[in-house]
């Protein structure tokens, strides 16, 4: 590897680093782990009401699914959201009433300060 191509993926690296602990701090200040807040986040980036395929979680968070699984019943107990079965494997995640709220106070709030530093 040469060395410009070495320096670009060490700055890479310690960037993306710096935007894991910005979005990992944020996460903390709303009250959420960074597990729930990425489900969130990745439920309204999904722009349909509420609700987004259990696949497409898994997909854009990259988590483990056994980390998406206990964060999913995790929301679940505390009421924020529910699974609903579509076709013999597909589930659905939806937010309840409460959820809804959570997501527009945390997951919303972080996606409108990202929209304003991109328009800025």
């Amino acid at each position: 590897m040469s060395s410009s191509a070495s320096k670009a993926l060490r700055r890479f690296n310690y960037l993306s680093a710096e935007i894991g602990a910005a979005y990992h701090e944020m996460s903390f200040q709303l009250g959420l782990s960074d597990s729930a807040m990425q489900i969130l986040y990745t439920i309204c980036d999904c722009g349909q009401d509420g609700t987004c395929l259990l696949q497409t979680i898994c997909r854009q968070t990259g988590l483990a699914k056994q980390t998406i699984n206990s964060a999913l019943r995790k929301l679940e107990t505390e009421g924020v959201l529910y699974l609903e079965a579509i076709g013999a494997k597909g589930k659905n995640v939806c937010l309840t009433k409460t959820g809804k709220q959570l997501a527009e106070n945390t997951a919303m709030r972080m996606i409108k300060a990202e929209n304003e530093i991109w328009d800025s």
